[in-house]
């Protein structure tokens, strides 16, 4: 839960997967022989952000990334400690996957300090490993485990985008034109959002491969590397993902032309049948003098007999034509 002092959740961690909850006083008296420390802020509160600008002793760019509204997935070394921004998607009730919150992170060998404004269930999930003796015991596992987790959610959530599109791609040619195509139309700006984010996000992760960091070991290296190759495949998923739609939609406008032309033959057909019938009709019909007929009873029904002639002759025209 998130206090009014901003402290959403802070471990004293034991090296051996678990950890202790601590509070601001035990923070605040804190030394490095202590242990690990993680501390997770909500950055908007007053509290957090004196802390972070006055008692952390963190250095000022440190603290203004940590408490920056926007910031974009990056991995910057400072001395022997990393600065880190990540996103994850946003699976809050009623919000969009694609509305991406960022997570901030500083970490040290010995000391952890993240920030957000809204939830992640990332890093809840990663408070109840902790709890549960199953979380991180160093702080490059840290910075691995909240990666894996934040890779986890997208996965699923680039999953179900998947499965709309292969439903899509199912009903395209059965269901009605306006019900897919604002469906197909908000998948691929769905697509365009998360690869909008994920795409730094992998180059983030690269980059925190390569820094030359002491208390980064081999073995984190390689657990890294894992969850780029995870992001990278996701990426790739959302291209598939988007392409596939851009074809859905393709295939749709070619279903939607082709209905289109019968209609207009159809109707191009009917004209052409009633188009002599109508000037026909039109050129007896006027009211003069003159009018052939006009005192024989029998001339409507021969009228009428000669307007079926005409059409009979006019369809077999057609037909020998391959108009119909």
């Amino acid at each position: 839960m998130v206090n009014n002092d901003g402290l959403i959740a802070a471990f004293l961690l034991d090296g051996k997967g678990g950890g202790q909850r601590v509070g601001w006083n035990e923070i605040r008296q804190w030394t490095s022989s202590d242990g690990l420390l993680w501390v997770h802020l909500n950055f908007t509160a007053p509290e957090a952000q004196q802390w972070i600008t006055e008692e952390s002793q963190l250095e000022d760019v440190v603290g203004e990334v940590l408490l920056a509204d926007e910031s974009r997935p990056r991995v910057t070394g400072f001395d022997d400690g990393l600065l880190i921004a990540l996103r994850g998607v946003n699976l809050n009730p009623g919000a969009d996957p694609e509305d991406m919150v960022s997570l901030r992170m500083w970490a040290e060998k010995n000391r952890i300090i993240t920030t957000r404004r809204r939830k992640l269930l990332s890093v809840e999930d990663l408070c109840s490993a902790i709890e549960k003796g199953k979380g991180p015991r160093t702080s490059g596992e840290f910075l691995e485990d909240v990666a894996d987790r934040l890779m986890s959610r997208m996965g699923g959530v680039i999953g179900d985008l998947e499965d709309k599109v292969a439903e899509l791609e199912e009903a395209v040619l059965t269901k009605e034109s306006h019900e897919l195509r604002p469906q197909l139309a908000a998948i691929r700006r769905d697509a365009i959002y998360l690869r909008r984010y994920m795409a730094p996000q992998r180059e983030a992760i690269s980059r925190l491969q390569s820094e030359k960091i002491s208390w980064f070991t081999d073995e984190d290296t390689l657990r890294l590397r894992e969850s780029y190759d995870h992001l990278t495949r996701y990426i790739e998923d959302l291209d598939a993902a988007r392409e596939r739609a851009a074809v859905t939609q393709e295939e749709l406008m070619s279903r939607l032309s082709e209905q289109m032309d019968t209609r207009m033959y159809v109707l191009s057909i009917v004209a052409a049948i009633f188009l002599p019938l109508g000037f026909l009709t039109g050129l007896l019909g006027i009211n003069v003098g003159g009018i052939p007929g006009a005192e024989y009873k029998a001339a409507f029904a021969l009228f009428c007999l000669l307007l079926v002639v005409v059409i009979v002759a006019e369809i077999v025209i057609f037909k020998k034509k391959r108009w119909m």
